[in-house]
């Protein structure tokens, strides 16, 4: 059996092709050698805010934090030029609290499932969580897959598992998360997005990571996923979106990672239906880089609130 599966696994990789490591790795280098300044900047800045998944997935998390949350994602600051984030991310229990600020706006509700972040649960379970989010009014769920079956070459198994989600996820959008770190290679990584892509629809995710491992987003590994979509598009006319998650915390860091988005992708995914950031900390650092370049000053860090919005 441990034979047939890591074939299965070996196959697939066979399929989709295997991944020149110091070739990713000399590429993204580049990336943070590239020169964005005025008008450029200031795009590429709102451009990320829009792209934002504001999260916050705190055992201590509560009604009024999520409250707070929602009002800081549709109104990041007092200057209305910045746009409001994308999305909102919290847990199952508390989308219906954030539903309350956010219905009738342009902010989507995300909800992690199916165990985040192990996803070591029984599939009834993962899929019930998944049909009550829905119910309270998740536009969006990311799931986890099961990154102990990927690794002992399960694969259909873990295929299968995606696709119940999906069919629980019903016309709302999923996102796949891949848990990066403990894929351990790149070949894994890539493979492991072929496996979620082959079942998903135009303009669902893949993601990076939960945010709750110490490695998650980075340049590397979302180069490997940035080029995994790019030639399963090629391939199928499919267009996967793509989401970075954890660890991106300055705007530097985002502008680096747009840059990544257009050099592989082109602009068609220079969008927030295509492109999202997982994030906490890095809407205000956004933030404080626009007021920067309007007014010429920096702002300290502590003018920006942590979760509440300027209104």
């Amino acid at each position: 059996m441990a034979m047939r599966n890591f074939q299965a696994l070996q196959d697939l990789l066979n399929d989709v092709g295997t991944v020149d490591q110091v070739g990713i790795d000399e590429r993204v280098a580049k990336y943070a050698t590239r020169s964005i300044k005025k008008h450029a900047k200031v795009f590429g800045l709102k451009l990320a805010t829009a792209m934002v998944d504001l999260t916050t997935l705190e055992g201590k998390d509560t009604p009024g934090k999520v409250a707070s949350l929602c009002q800081k994602a549709l109104r990041p600051h007092d200057d209305t030029d910045i746009p409001p984030t994308a999305a909102v991310c919290v847990y199952p229990s508390m989308v219906r609290h954030a539903l309350k600020h956010l219905r009738g706006t342009p902010v989507k509700i995300a909800s992690v499932a199916t165990a985040f972040p192990s996803g070591q649960a029984p599939l009834k379970t993962r899929l019930a969580e998944v049909r009550a989010a829905v119910a309270d009014g998740a536009d969006e769920i990311d799931m986890v897959i099961n990154r102990g079956a990927f690794l002992a070459g399960e694969l259909q198994l873990v295929q299968d598992e995606i696709s119940a989600v999906l069919e629980a996820c019903g016309d709302r959008t999923l996102k796949v998360i891949l848990e990066t770190s403990e894929l351990e290679t790149y070949d894994n990584i890539r493979a492991a997005s072929f496996l979620a892509m082959r079942v998903l629809r135009p303009g669902d995710f893949i993601k990076t990571s939960t945010g709750k491992t110490n490695l998650n987003a980075t340049l590397g590994n979302n180069q490997v996923m940035l080029e995994a979509i790019r030639d399963h598009f090629l391939a199928t006319g499919i267009e996967i979106a793509m989401k970075p998650a954890g660890g991106i915390r300055t705007a530097k860091q985002a502008l680096h990672f747009l840059v990544a988005v257009k050099e592989t992708l082109g602009d068609a995914w220079l969008t927030n239906t295509r492109y999202r950031f997982g994030a906490s900390a890095l809407l205000n650092d956004l933030v404080r880089q626009l007021v920067k370049e309007k007014t010429g000053c920096y702002q300290a860090p502590y003018t920006f609130s942590e979760s509440s919005s300027a209104y």
